[in-house]
């Protein structure tokens, strides 16, 4: 070989070593680059989009008409169009509230408690705004989003009436629901479900753990802590049902109750209220999944097996507590188990929301039949007894049935593995004790919260209506009309 070849190998050997070692010291940054590359491009699916533009027509379909229904019927014939009216211009009322300032105060980034104002009436919202989903790089429009949370905000004040329907004034009402979305509501769903979303934590998680916490801690205060609500359990029933009692008790119960027989006037009405309400929940649940997937139909097979397994249950505790099976039982124990498996429904498996639905009943059962009584408060259709106890043991049993080795789904993280969510579960105890503390929080907040709006309300305009309009019905008192002529 001649010097020349051997001084030319020299350099190419040089060379190459050099690359290897620059290649080495790379190494990091080339592993987050390859790291990074797994996190998929966002995309908007149209069989997403169409999903959730049908949820959210669904779960508007369970307040007008279906919570609306279901309530007129069980209320005596001179209330029931109260009832409707309330029902149905809450369901107004708040929608306008949501895109003015509700939208905003939940789902932008603030505190853990409150969110910003940066969204007020929708500001910087367009046709082209995505919001992010729970899968990585699944991203649905924006308004879309917008339009599925609307109708969660509209129908938890509208469940509330029921625990003091009959003696409510419509404009307090009206001025309460105001006060109540506002400082109760909106910032419950912030704390509960606000989060960065899943690429945010992917992407922090290249950065290191610091940054991993610097976008957990954007978080609402409960999802910080780790609670678990898939649809609503202590955002919609819990957080409406104190609400109902504090106001039930803060009212008074109704003149002649418990000595004047106040039957329900058209189970008939009820009960196409509550299947309505059932269909309706369908999009409550499985699309709070936010994606047509898999998660999205364990979550619709889990709200069709707990509701038709608790109507069983209480129709089954009637006949074994000597009474009759009953339709208003019947549809009462579907509710209480729609109720109980809103926060498990995306996390337990079919026969976890079984066996949940089979408990739920009883436990509302001795609530309604036994506890109500005992204590003597008039909570007029059972909102306490159903809503917030049902949702009390919903959110319980979800920090149970979301383990795996009962066919739960497991907790999705993130960042351990950035692009494909790895499925954890923390265990019973741990989880258990998390989901009891996001409960106990939740029953403070709102039940301290809405008795001084309560109070507040009575103090401007008065929350009751007199003796001469409940005894003439508030049909004619508030409205002027009645729901039926003959």
């Amino acid at each position: 070989m001649r010097r020349s070849d051997r001084k030319g190998g020299n350099m190419i050997a040089k060379s190459l070593a050099g690359l290897g070692l620059a290649l080495f010291a790379a190494l990091p940054a080339w592993a987050q680059g390859a790291a990074a590359s797994a996190i998929p491009e966002p995309s908007v699916d149209k069989g997403d989009v169409a999903w959730m533009l049908v949820s959210s027509a669904l779960v508007l379909m369970m307040s007008a008409p279906g919570l609306a229904l279901f309530y007129g019927g069980l209320v005596r014939t001179k209330n029931m169009l109260s009832v409707l009216t309330q029902v149905f211009m809450i369901v107004c009322l708040v929608a306008v509230i949501w895109v003015c300032w509700g939208y905003s105060i939940a789902f932008t980034e603030g505190n853990a408690f409150f969110g910003g104002l940066g969204k007020l009436f929708l500001k910087g919202v367009d046709a082209s705004s995505q919001a992010a989903t729970f899968s990585n790089g699944v991203y649905i429009p924006e308004y879309v989003f917008i339009c599925f949370q609307m109708t969660f905000a509209c129908i938890t004040p509208a469940l509330i009436v029921g625990a003091f329907a009959e003696r409510v004034k419509f404009s307090a009402l009206m001025l309460f629901v105001t006060l109540w979305v506002t400082l109760i509501y909106f910032p419950m769903a912030h704390m509960v479900w606000y989060w960065d979303g899943p690429d945010a934590i992917a992407k922090a998680a290249l950065a290191g753990a610091d940054a991993v916490a610097a976008a957990n801690g954007h978080a609402g205060f409960l999802f910080q802590m780790g609670a678990l609500d898939f649809a609503g359990g202590t955002v919609v029933h819990i957080n409406a049902g104190v609400a109902g009692l504090v106001g039930a008790i803060m009212l008074g119960k109704r003149l002649g109750y418990p000595r004047d027989p106040m039957p329900p006037h058209s189970l008939t009405m009820t009960m196409i209220g509550a299947s309505l309400l059932w269909v309706g929940w369908f999009g409550f649940n499985a699309g709070s999944n936010l994606e047509a997937n898999g998660v999205t139909a364990v979550a619709f097979i889990n709200t069709f097996v707990a509701t038709a397994a608790a109507a069983l249950s209480w129709v089954l505790v009637e006949q074994a507590t000597g009474g009759k099976p009953s339709l208003l039982g019947a549809v009462t124990g579907a509710v209480a188990g729609l109720v109980a498996v809103t926060p498990a429904s995306g996390f337990a498996g079919p026969m976890g929301a079984v066996v949940l639905g089979l408990i739920v009943s009883p436990i509302c059962f001795f609530f309604v039949a036994k506890v109500k009584v005992k204590l003597g408060y008039d909570d007029s259709l059972d909102v306490f007894g159903v809503h917030c106890v049902g949702g009390i043991v919903g959110a319980l049993a979800t920090g149970i049935l979301v383990d795996p080795a009962l066919g739960g789904q497991g907790v999705a993280d993130y960042a351990s593995q950035p692009g494909t969510a790895v499925f954890a579960y923390a265990g019973v105890a741990a989880q258990l004790w998390t989901q009891a503390k996001a409960v106990l929080f939740t029953l403070a907040w709102s039940g301290i919260g809405s008795a001084i709006l309560y109070f507040a309300v009575d103090k401007i305009i008065g929350l009751r209506a007199g003796d001469e309009e409940q005894h003439a019905g508030l049909d004619i008192s508030d409205h002027g009309e009645r729901a039926y002529n003959y």
